[in-house]
């Protein structure tokens, strides 16, 4: 099966999600400054990304961390 490979919008949003942040905020303004995007959009585009199968293919290390970030998440509620 040949998949399309992620857009740059989608591996804009991997590429900053695997870089680390020094303060609180900081994160959510380059999503806005970087990226265009209000947080919830960001967060909902990763979310959506973190079960795309081109996702996992493009960056397993940080599919598979946010991945066992949000299912630690999910079994704390």
């Amino acid at each position: 099966m040949n998949q399309e490979p992620l857009n740059p919008r989608e591996q804009s949003v991997l590429a900053l999600e695997r870089r680390g942040f020094p303060t609180p905020g900081a994160k959510e303004r380059a999503i806005r400054e970087e990226l265009d995007l209000s947080p919830v959009r960001y967060y909902q585009l990763l979310n959506a990304l973190l079960d795309d199968p081109r996702a996992l293919a493009h960056d397993p290390v940080t599919v598979n961390r946010l991945r066992r970030v949000r299912e630690a998440r999910r079994a704390e509620r």
